[in-house]
């Protein structure tokens, strides 16, 4: 009974509280303020290698980050996925270190090793505890100049890679971007996104040192370190570790010429109850003086959740669950591209409100409100970004693949705001030219080729 009477006060009580303070909005967010890099110390080495220190934060850790010029980008035509291969081998120990010591060390200092291979960059990292730092850049030295590349271990990683690659030609989206790829870089390692099993399989261990020799050395190297540190000491450790490391081959400079014109691929996926959809078009890259422009267009027009496609065929329509576009960047390279899982019978409808969003964005400025409203997500998330030692890392050898100053850092957040809704109409009209996309559709053929024949210009059928 108490309870009963309990709950009828407190009924009483919401009711009585004004429909005003039930819908009272919290305070609106500050302005996010301009990022200011620490004071970094850098030299280089006789042999080329480029060192850049930046202390930062109070946690008494730090991040040590080496990388090399290197990546996809130098594997030939018959060598897809050899550099990943490469850097699975650089796990498994050095000419005085098994893997196993390498790893028991890392975490004796509070961390581990990682290896990683992009496109243009490969990357050997780790965080320890800030009195391990100058022992880290050694253990790390040995990694990178010394590995082992066993050949008893290349048996095993081939397998593995056979395996990975069977279960991504099984996913959609896998096959969507590997056709997106292949036709917007007809010849080029940016289009060759997946070797075949028979390539994997031919893959000899001295395939793999050769790839080594020839793509790692000082010249192509810069080492980071960020956090709490010992300047002096990370210094010597360096100079101990690297000063003897031979020069090495040349940066490899591969700019593609990718296809700017409408093209179209259709991968048949029968009875499939979705379609994956890419669509996009070769755009500026972040050294242009325009690609902060470029990056507010894309988060308004669909990069971001509150972006106009993703309310449109997502909220409105209901066509999708998660859309989004991106522009995904390289070496003086990138490109824009939407890319939506749709509904199989909604595949033509989501395709035309898409494209529909892109027109309309090329010929109406944005509302002042909305794009504000951009700017701050991407502000406030440019902050977050910055704000630890391995995001800091992570900026400024992006700065360094794509010639950039330490300004584009420090006024990134102004000259986000300083965009302008004619800005950003201009963009969209200038570089995301809904006439010029290519077109990948992965879906059930029967249900979809009706719905798409209006975007698809004549080309061969592609399965």
């Amino acid at each position: 009974m108490k309870r009963i009477v309990l709950s009828i006060l407190i009924t009483v009580l919401v009711l009585s509280i004004p429909a005003a303070a039930q819908k009272q909005l919290p305070p609106e967010g500050g302005k996010p303020k301009d990022f200011s890099l620490p004071t970094k110390q850098q030299f280089k080495l006789s042999n080329g290698m480029e060192i850049t220190l930046v202390p930062f934060g109070i946690i008494p850790k730090v991040s040590v980050r080496i990388v090399v010029r290197a990546g996809n980008i130098n594997e030939k035509e018959n060598e897809v996925w050899l550099m990943d291969i490469l850097g699975e081998l650089m796990k498994e120990g050095t000419k005085t270190r098994s893997a196993e010591q390498v790893a028991q060390e890392a975490a004796a200092m509070g961390g581990d090793v990682n290896i990683g291979v992009g496109p243009d960059l490969t990357t050997i990292s780790g965080d320890v505890l800030s009195e391990f730092g100058p022992k880290l850049i050694r253990l790390l030295g040995d990694v990178i100049r010394n590995p082992l590349l066993p050949e008893s271990e290349l048996a095993r990683l081939k397998k593995d890679r056979v395996r990975d690659l069977s279960v991504q030609k099984s996913q959609p989206g896998s096959l969507a971007m590997e056709e997106f790829r292949k036709t917007m870089y007809p010849n080029h390692p940016y289009g060759r996104v997946f070797p075949t099993q028979e390539m994997i399989e031919k893959y000899t261990i001295d395939d793999v040192r050769s790839l080594y020799k020839n793509n790692f050395g000082a010249q192509r190297t810069t080492l980071f370190v960020a956090g709490r540190f010992d300047a002096k000491a990370i210094e010597g450790a360096v100079r101990e570790a690297f000063d003897g490391w031979e020069k090495g081959p040349a940066i490899f400079v591969n700019v593609p010429k990718p296809v700017t014109q409408k093209s179209f691929g259709l991968v048949e996926r029968p009875g499939a109850p979705q379609s994956t959809i890419y669509v996009g078009i070769p755009v500026i890259n972040p050294f242009d003086k325009d690609y902060v422009k470029m990056a507010v267009t894309n988060s308004l027009l669909g990069g971001s959740f509150a972006s106009r496609i993703t309310a449109n065929i997502r909220e409105k329509k209901g066509y999708t669950y998660s859309p989004y576009s991106q522009v995904s960047s390289r070496y003086r390279d990138a490109y824009w591209v939407e890319i939506a899982d749709v509904g199989t019978d909604v595949t033509g409808a989501a395709l035309k409100e898409i494209l529909g969003e892109v027109k309309r964005l090329a010929t109406e400025p944005p509302p002042e409100e909305e794009l504000k409203g951009i700017q701050n997500y991407i502000a406030g998330t440019f902050v977050l970004q910055n704000s630890t030692p391995q995001g800091i890392i992570g900026q400024l050898s992006n700065l360094k693949l794509h010639g950039l100053p330490d300004s584009y850092l420090a006024n990134y957040v102004k000259n986000v705001y300083a965009v302008t809704p004619q800005d950003v109409q201009q963009i969209t009209s200038k570089y995301i030219r809904a006439d010029d996309m290519t077109l990948v559709v992965v879906g059930d053929k029967k249900k979809v080729e009706e719905q798409i024949k209006d975007y698809a210009t004549p080309s061969p059928e592609k399965k």
